[in-house]
């Protein structure tokens, strides 16, 4: 199933910097490690915010669950979930 995801990032202004820095770098870990496997397929930033929009490939919505609460940023997210679908008129075969 594919999901459109979109993670608004709000750290607090007076979080410790330095594990702000280590949770950066354990998320951007976690991510590369969802991406090699295919399950978080596509991310795009979003301009002038600390946000992105990514799109993730999963059985179900429980496996979606699980991942978001994997992220070690994800205290710190407010997310808005879309299911989605294939188009009937797309051309790639591999949206499902």
């Amino acid at each position: 199933m594919l999901f459109k995801v979109e993670m608004d990032v709000n750290v607090p202004i007076d979080f410790d910097k330095d594990k702000f820095e280590e949770l950066k770098a354990a998320e951007k870990a976690r991510f590369q490690e969802l991406q090699k496997a295919g399950t978080w397929r596509h991310i795009w930033r979003v301009v002038g915010q600390y946000s992105n929009v990514s799109i993730f490939d999963v059985r179900d919505n429980s496996q979606l669950h699980d991942i978001m609460m994997s992220l070690p940023l994800y205290p710190f997210m407010d997310v808005r979930v879309t299911a989605l679908c294939r188009h009937p008129s797309s051309l790639h075969d591999d949206d499902r």
